[in-house]
């Protein structure tokens, strides 16, 4: 079997805690997660971890890749630093390929135009308009939302933002991904059985 490989994208601050359940369950079903940074310097993440990324991001290239995840991180709000990171998201969905993008990054998403005709959340609605993005008629109030290949949360919603990467890409599908919120979301022990069945 040929292991697919998803991509996450490592910069300076970024919310080590936001896309956790999403890799470490990708990678237990079959994918190769591999991290990109701006180079193959190392950074440091929000909780201090220091990361030495597996790819530059001049090196990636949506052929190679079967998913793309931001994460969240100051930078996104204090200039441009992450825009690079934003057109690769672009080039991405042009390619037909999907791109996860939590707290943060939905705001350098917002300012490269991606959001503009696509349902989408985030944070809260204003957090977005702030941006002076022209998308805010498809914001959604919920707690991750995807519409074709791409998928938005907030920052409160690493769980929600796992289950729709897994839809997307049918990692769990049907009563397993239901199983699998609960179990994770909703701390409900009976799903285990279910999930693990």
């Amino acid at each position: 079997m040929t292991r697919r490989t998803a991509y996450l994208a490592v910069y300076d601050t970024y919310a080590d805690w936001e896309t956790g359940h999403t890799t470490a369950h990708l990678a237990q079903n079959g994918f190769t997660v591999r991290s990109v940074g701006p180079t193959t310097d190392p950074v440091t993440s929000m909780g201090g971890l220091t990361v030495r990324p597996d790819l530059a991001l001049h090196g990636l290239r949506p052929e190679d890749a079967e998913l793309l995840i931001l994460p969240g991180a100051a930078l996104w709000d204090s200039g441009d630093a992450l825009a690079p990171f934003a057109r690769t998201a672009r080039a991405f969905l042009d390619a037909g390929v999907p791109v996860a993008a939590i707290c943060g990054a939905t705001a350098g998403l917002a300012r490269e135009g991606l959001l503009d005709g696509r349902k989408h959340t985030s944070a809260v609605s204003f957090y977005l308009a702030a941006t002076g993005y022209a998308g805010g008629e498809h914001y959604v109030d919920a707690d991750a939302v995807t519409d074709g290949d791409l998928i938005t949360a907030g920052p409160t919603e690493p769980v929600a933002f796992a289950r729709e990467v897994f839809a997307r890409l049918g990692v769990y599908e049907g009563k397993k991904l239901d199983a699998w919120y609960q179990l994770f979301h909703d701390s409900d022990p009976s799903a285990y059985e279910v999930l693990n069945g």
